[in-house]
């Protein structure tokens, strides 16, 4: 008896080891707010110069400041700038959404928008985090090792092939992208002729699911499908269990 007590008295102090050093591991939002050198100011710039239409979300600093404690990003770095001081931004009205700290035409942060996709607990370091996506169901992510070696490099999952495509860029090289990169290049043969129209009071919660698919044959012709509302929550589920079962053995695309 005294054997199984002291057992269990081992992993019950184990587990509150274990639990007191992942708690205590995370910074304070006020740890994470750089007044130094913050990244802010900078992605300010690009807004004011973006050449594409860039719409930043405001943002409630409560929820700004349990968003970046949430996600443990210094406002150093630009993701973190883009959680406290934007409540999300959307590109050419919405078709892009680069995700904040939550609003109301966006309410989806960064780290809550992870949790239970990427990380189970706040705090946790993930194989890749989920940082943007748009209005046809692709996503875009940081590689955190999920996706090969090449971390911190920002993947695409095109909603066309199911296949997480490397962009080649950082966090910071994709925004600017975002901002002033060829979006009608890049979005080719996936924007209908009238797409413009259908996206400028969209919620950000929601994308376009197609029938036929976009990665079939018959769904090769984005005039020719039909489109349907759905919320992004499910679309992104759906797409990733659609992806295991048509790319089992290669589900990452490199350039």
């Amino acid at each position: 008896m005294k054997s199984i007590l002291k057992t269990a008295f081992i992993i019950g102090l184990t587990l509150f080891s274990i639990t007191g050093f992942a708690q205590n591991k995370m910074k304070t939002a006020d740890e994470l707010i750089n007044t130094t050198d913050p990244a802010w100011p900078l992605v300010q710039k690009w807004l004011d110069s973006a050449k594409n239409k860039v719409q930043v979300l405001e943002c409630d600093t409560a929820l700004a400041k349990t968003a970046l404690y949430h996600a443990q990003v210094s406002t150093y770095a630009t993701l973190g700038a883009v959680i406290y001081h934007t409540g999300g931004i959307m590109i050419d009205n919405g078709w892009l959404r680069i995700l904040g700290s939550g609003s109301a035409k966006l309410s989806r942060s960064v780290p809550d928008w992870n949790k239970g996709k990427t990380i189970k607990e706040f705090g946790e370091q993930p194989d890749f985090t989920l940082i943007a996506d748009d209005a046809i169901g692709g996503f875009f992510a940081i590689n955190y090792g999920a996706f090969g070696a090449d971390l911190k490099s920002v993947y695409y999952l095109a909603p066309n092939s199911l296949k997480w495509e490397s962009l080649g860029l950082g966090y910071t090289e994709f925004l600017q992208f975002c901002f002033n990169g060829d979006l009608s290049d890049f979005y080719k043969g996936l924007r209908w002729s009238t797409w413009d129209q259908f996206i400028a009071n969209l919620d950000g919660n929601k994308s376009y699911s197609f029938r036929p698919y976009l990665w079939s044959e018959a769904g090769m012709d984005i005039e020719k499908v039909s489109r349907k509302l759905v919320s992004t929550e499910e679309l992104y589920k759906f797409n990733l269990n659609k992806q295991k079962e048509l790319n089992p053995t290669g589900v990452i695309e490199k350039h």
